[in-house]
Order: structure tokens, then C-alpha cells, then sequence
């Protein structure tokens, strides 16, 4: 069994949020967007200078709009929902995974598990194709390794994505 202890921050949050957006089809599609209208901006500011800059304004805020939207959206998510700022106690065993606080406990066997991925940052374990449990690294420490192999071991290959 391994067990640990984490507190969220605002920042993990919005590292959760940054993944789920730039790993689906809209966060590439801003992205790309955003660099189509810079680069009609420099194409057509030889011959419109007004066309010039607006494309150029409107590439960059669409390049920043959605990172700080999502900033400022997880900050608040962050300072208005109590149970986030409280510390969770994750259990995980050979039956599933149980995350427990202030007396309530989650269990999520490991059939359930949608999917397991790992970024530099974070662990996260998703219940469903949206909602995850965020685990930051930092506070995961000696315990990566374990976790890893025991979802190795319980999840299908193509269900996780975790390098140690």
C-alpha cells in the first residue's frame, strides 16, 4: 500500500487546466490560429499597415487570451471552493485508489480508472474524461516509482502514460 498526503495550490490547478486545454483540439486550434493571424499580419503590412496591426493584435490575443483566462478562472475556482485548500490522504492499494478528507472518503477501484497520465509536474488520474485527481510531483517525492509500477501492474498499457 502507498500512502501520502497532498495540498493543491492555485498553480496546480492551473497546470491541470493548462494540460486539459493544450492537449485537446481547441487549445491547438488557438494556438494555431493565433499564429495565422501574426503571420497575415507581416504578409499584408506591406500593403494595408492598418490590416497589418490588427492581425497582429488580434494573433496575440488570441495567444494570451486562453493561458490567462484559464489563470485567472483557476485562481478563483481555487479561492472560492474551500475542499480544495484542505490537504487530501490518497491510499493506494492492490483493490484501487482511496483519497480521503476531513472524515469523507472516495474510493475508485482500478477498472475504473479512465486513464493515468504524468507530466514533469503532475500525476494525474483520471476518473472520467474530464475530471482527475492532481497530484503535484513535488509532493508525490519517493513515491512516483511505486505508484508507476503499481499502474503498470493493475492499468492496461493504453490506459496509462507515466514516465518516472
Amino acid at each position: 500500500m502507498i500512502e501520502f498526503d497532498i495540498t493543491l495550490t492555485h498553480k496546480d490547478m492551473y497546470r491541470f487546466n493548462l494540460y486539459q486545454t493544450y492537449t485537446s483540439f481547441q487549445g491547438w486550434l488557438s494556438v494555431v490560429a493565433g499564429i495565422l493571424f501574426v503571420a497575415a499580419g507581416v504578409i499584408y503590412g506591406k500593403t494595408e499597415p492598418l490590416h497589418c496591426v490588427l492581425y497582429i493584435v488580434f494573433g496575440i490575443v488570441l495567444l494570451v487570451y486562453l493561458p490567462v483566462g484559464l489563470y485567472m478562472r483557476s485562481k478563483k475556482r481555487f479561492m472560492t471552493t474551500d475542499s480544495l485548500k484542505k490537504p487530501l490522504h490518497y491510499q493506494i492499494a492492490e483493490e484501487g485508489i482511496t483519497v480521503s478528507q476531513e472524515g469523507e472518503n472516495a474510493s475508485l477501484p482500478w477498472e475504473q480508472i479512465y486513464k493515468m497520465t504524468a507530466n514533469k509536474s503532475q500525476v494525474l488520474i483520471y476518473s472520467g474524461r474530464v475530471n482527475a485527481f492532481v497530484i503535484p510531483r513535488e509532493q508525490l517525492g519517493a513515491h512516483c516509482r511505486p505508484l508507476a509500477d503499481l499502474a503498470a501492474e493493475k492499468l492496461p498499457k493504453y490506459r496509462m502514460k507515466m514516465k518516472v
